[in-house]
């Protein structure tokens, strides 16, 4: 058997590749295979998958947004997910009471609004069940609980090499070939653990938001949180309504009309005619207005929906950094100590892109996002796309999506190919 033969049989009987094969190219993967191992001849070294479409890396919102769009324009594609269903974040390590905190239309993906019975924030569940629905819509079926251990691109095929892995198996890696990688990992790929001294030897509860679900655990519980990023505290706190409209939604209307820093000026002054002084009450405020804070570092204001007003009646009490943890007794920085039962760290997430993309023109090795900023972070070289990773939340995962879709389509075009026949 020549090698391409040995190669390809492999390729025939893999069945993420006959099922992929058979939906999107119309002919029997055995026969193809065996069509072109009469005219080309590898070495052993170079068994792999190849993959007419699109590789895509994660099946949250943004891995189904570039796949729905592509799918549009006629180009299947292939989306690994290590989990074992779609937006994982979502469904597995979010608390039951979470809500969309922007109104439904800035959060919908492309070519699918939400249902119009659908509050203007919706829950969870409805969120989940709207991304199942623009799944099945779009045809989009990920493969499932597989890891992407490393992705490098191949100067000699002018490929993407992505090797994976079963997901919490001890197996043989596969390894898929595509002229094209998208990462559309997110921004909250892993969880960051603080080091806190003492902490290991915390004598009550520990956990990461990640893990945490429902406030019902600890009834009668003196609970530390700590943390104050996403699922914490930001020190900007702003209503979430102004106005009679939501914030989000006024400050993208001003936007359109008045520079960023008016418009920054104009929500902190009815902000301050809202809440008051927030500085009293241990939440002192940056100098950078939120919209400038947000466009410079991605850090994201918080829109309350009733946790201020547990700060001002006292049930919650915000304290500085910790200096120290002995037992169950918490040090703080302003020399103020407490016994606590347990510890909700709030510590946010981060990019995991760094640990298997072997790329540094794209992507950033510090924090795993795009070196540029938006609107500029979706494209790579030789064929590599960032999706969701622009800090913009999904408004900017339903661009990068349209873009990617797009920037594909035309080079299939310009090589006088047409999408549905990408091989």
């Amino acid at each position: 058997m020549d090698h391409w033969s040995e190669s390809e049989g492999k390729r025939a009987h893999d069945p993420i590749f006959q099922t992929y094969f058979s939906q999107n190219c119309g002919q029997h993967v055995e026969d193809f295979c065996k069509g072109r191992s009469a005219d080309a001849a590898v070495t052993p070294s170079q068994r792999f998958i190849l993959v007419p479409g699109p590789i895509i890396v994660g099946a949250g919102p943004s891995g189904l947004a570039v796949a729905a769009c592509l799918k549009e324009k006629g180009v299947d594609s292939l989306i690994f997910e290590r989990s074992n269903c779609i937006a994982s974040l979502w469904q597995l390590k979010t608390y039951d009471r979470l809500s969309l905190h922007l109104p439904r239309q800035f959060c919908e993906l492309p070519l699918m609004p939400f249902p119009a019975d659908y509050p203007i924030y919706p829950s969870k569940k409805e969120f989940v069940a709207y991304l199942e629905k623009y799944a099945a819509r779009f045809g989009i079926r990920p493969t499932y609980n597989h890891t992407v251990v490393c992705a490098e691109y191949d100067v000699k095929r002018l490929l993407w090499r992505v090797r994976t892995l079963a997901t919490g198996r001890m197996g043989e890696e596969v390894e898929y070939m595509s002229r094209w990688l998208v990462v559309a990992t997110g921004e909250n790929a892993e969880v960051v653990q603080p080091e806190i001294g003492g902490l290991k030897e915390f004598k009550g509860t520990v956990m990461h938001t990640s893990a945490y679900k429902t406030g019902r655990v600890f009834a009668g519980k003196r609970v530390l949180v700590v943390g104050c990023g996403n699922s914490g505290m930001e020190v900007h706190i702003l209503p979430r309504e102004m106005l009679g409209q939501s914030t989000f939604g006024l400050s993208m209307w001003l936007l359109k009309w008045l520079p960023v820093h008016v418009v920054d000026l104009f929500l902190l002054l009815v902000a301050r005619a809202m809440l008051g002084d927030t500085a009293r009450l241990g939440l002192k405020r940056p100098t950078v207005g939120p919209l400038e804070l947000k466009s410079l570092s991605g850090k994201t204001p918080v829109l309350d929906v009733g946790t201020f007003a547990k700060i001002r009646s006292g049930d919650i009490k915000v304290h500085p950094d910790i200096k120290r943890i002995s037992g169950r007794q918490v040090e703080f920085l302003d020399t103020l100590s407490e016994d606590f039962d347990a510890i909700v760290l709030a510590t946010g997430y981060r990019s995991n892109v760094p640990f298997w993309l072997k790329d540094r023109e794209l992507f950033s090795e510090k924090d795993g996002l795009p070196r540029k900023t938006f609107p500029n972070g979706w494209k790579g070289e030789r064929g590599l796309y960032s999706a969701g990773l622009t800090r913009r939340g999904l408004m900017g995962t339903s661009l990068d999506a349209r873009r990617i879709a797009h920037d594909v389509e035309q080079q299939l075009r310009a090589e006088g190919k047409y999408p549905g026949v990408l091989l």
